[in-house]
């Protein structure tokens, strides 16, 4: 299939990847796909491409870009290097002080002070939770635009597909866009108990088993969402960890991904029907 992408620049709001089927007659549902710690980066961009190749017009909000530009630490180039060593190192390094110094003290200094600038950024802006606000703004610009702005997507379902980071934010836009047409998390961090009553779409959420931290809040999800009459499905793969979808990440299990995508896209496809 063919596909149009283009980058979308909007100065007063927001810088994002976007993909449409360059070929499809009329209005599309609207896809908002939202980004792992790592930013819009070749695996998001293909996860948007993705996405559009099953129909739908697919927007990647960039969360660290302002007016076009992010900070030097956060640059696409910085993150593919840390995401590198990160599959090399083990994701554990991230939250293990002493652990992380070892894996960078077998670096070259310039190479060392680069990833410790920007892992420390990252910890700042996606691990630590401060800036889930400022990037739930973003994305709801996003999601503006496609709903009023983009006439492929103007008057149609709008629904979000987020990772990690992103994923926490999907299900935190469930919970604050009452327009929202459904929500897909993949390995994300559970909305607050008090904000799960206003959801008014349907849920999906994928996790790796192994993933102890996230398959720890499950149940009380589950509990909170079903008390609230929520529509809420979740998988959790056995033999996978966190980050299972990324096949760029040492944790990608293809399997679990296989199947979690297919799912995702006949739960997409009810959901925004029509």
């Amino acid at each position: 299939m063919a596909i149009a992408t283009e980058t979308i620049l909007k100065t007063d709001g927001f810088t994002g990847y976007l993909a449409r089927p360059e070929r499809a007659k009329g209005t599309l549902p609207a896809l908002l796909i939202i980004q792992e710690a790592w930013g819009v980066d070749a695996h998001i961009e293909d996860v948007t491409r993705r996405f559009a190749a099953a129909g739908y017009v697919a927007l990647a909000p960039d969360l660290y870009a302002h007016a076009g530009m992010r900070p030097e630490p956060l640059s696409r180039e910085r993150l593919a290097a840390v995401v590198a060593f990160l599959n090399e190192a083990g994701p554990s390094v991230m939250g293990d002080p002493q652990a992380r110094a070892r894996a960078l003290e077998q670096r070259d200094e310039p190479e060392r002070i680069a990833l410790s600038e920007s892992l420390d950024r990252l910890s700042a802006v996606a691990f630590s939770g401060t800036h889930r606000d400022e990037h739930l703004a973003t994305v709801r610009a996003a999601a503006a635009y496609l709903r009023d702005e983009r006439q492929e997507t103007r008057g149609q379902k709008l629904g979000a597909v987020g990772f990690c980071m992103g994923g926490g934010l999907s299900g935190l836009l469930a919970c604050r866009d009452p327009e929202l047409a459904a929500a897909v998390i993949f390995y994300g961090a559970a909305p607050p108990a008090a904000q799960i009553p206003a959801i008014r779409c349907p849920v999906l959420g994928f996790y790796g088993a192994q993933d102890q931290r996230l398959m720890g809040q499950l149940p009380a999800l589950a509990a909170a969402m079903d008390a609230a009459g929520k529509s809420f499905q979740y998988h959790a793969y056995a033999g996978a960890g966190h980050a299972f979808f990324n096949d760029g990440r040492s944790s990608y299990d293809v399997d679990a991904a296989r199947d979690a995508f297919a799912r995702a896209l006949t739960f997409l496809r009810q959901a925004l029907a029509g």
